[in-house]
């Protein structure tokens, strides 16, 4: 027996974003003397913590400007914002299994954007 579930809605959010989502819940689970912090919950919130760079606004903004250049797509987008890479060779890591490459120059582009906020 094989059960589908149905994928109704799919959005992407940077770790910053995700950061703030779970600082909200962790809040409101401390607030409650009854409900415990489950294991899972807790890792996630420290994985936040530990990788989150940008604060949840800068990430957006940056997320945006990426969106402006041709050859960046939203899932890439959401990723170069959370990885913050520093030079050619982390950014075409996160090109990799793209289908396209990039040049020098749209490289570039990308990487002095995210000069921009770090």
């Amino acid at each position: 027996m094989t059960i589908f579930k149905e994928k109704i809605d799919e959005e992407y959010v940077t770790i910053s974003e995700v950061k703030t989502l779970l600082n909200d819940v962790e809040a409101e689970r401390a607030a409650d003397e009854d409900r415990d912090l489950q294991y899972e919950l807790a890792r996630a919130i420290e994985h936040v913590n530990r990788h989150a760079v940008l604060e949840a606004e800068e990430s957006r903004e940056l997320v945006d400007q990426l969106l402006d250049l041709e050859k960046v797509n939203e899932k890439i987008a959401h990723r170069i914002a959370d990885l913050l890479p520093q030079d050619r060779t982390e950014l075409r890591a996160i090109y990799a299994k793209e289908r396209h490459t990039l040049d020098g120059e749209e490289l570039d582009e990308i990487l002095n954007v995210v000069a921009q906020y770090t």
